[in-house]
């Protein structure tokens, strides 16, 4: 896949959840786009490190609990937007709601996740500035890539080959090493 500019790249918000979290839940879901986005953020799970260093042997490493991100989308104010209307009001909403989100990329690829918003606070810099709204979108869900033509992101391909400590999985035959 060739590298593409930001420009162009949508965000949207829907007051409802899936049923499902995948492309055909999301897909049902009417979503209102946010104007005057200028940036978006990092989209995509991080997880914790967590170590064990034993006093003979290697220092272990493993996955811990993940933290599926946040946005912090910066815009121009613009109080006539539905879809900015919308993100202050789930930033107004007292519960703990979840919202749903899209970011459609200018290749047609697209995010789906459930986010809530912690805030949306006003910007006022200066005389020659443009009044921005600084939201902050918490991620509470796995991110669901969709590629431009539809599908659900890169496929492993039957006979891919995994190394995992005392196993080696082709395709899906697993062989156990050692002994």
């Amino acid at each position: 896949m060739a590298s593409t500019t930001a420009a162009g790249t949508a965000f949207a918000i829907s007051a409802t959840t899936p049923a499902s979290q995948d492309a055909a839940g999301y897909g049902a879901l009417t979503f209102v786009e946010i104007g005057q986005v200028e940036k978006l953020g990092t989209i995509g799970a991080a997880f914790a490190k967590v170590e064990f260093q034993p006093l003979k042997g290697p220092k272990q490493k493993q996955k811990g609990s993940a933290d599926f991100g946040s946005l912090q989308p910066s815009m121009a104010f613009d109080a006539d937007d539905a879809g900015q209307s919308l993100l202050r009001a789930a930033a107004d909403d007292g519960s703990s709601k979840l919202y749903s989100f899209r970011v459609t990329f200018p290749t047609g690829a697209i995010r789906y996740f459930l986010g809530r918003v912690f805030g949306a606070p006003e910007n006022v810099d200066g005389a020659d500035s443009i009044i921005m709204s600084m939201p902050t979108v918490e991620i509470n869900s796995r991110v669901v890539p969709i590629d431009a033509g539809g599908g659900t992101g890169p496929s492993i391909p039957a006979n891919a080959l995994f190394l995992n400590n005392d196993s080696l999985t082709l395709g899906g035959d697993v062989l156990t090493l050692g002994a």
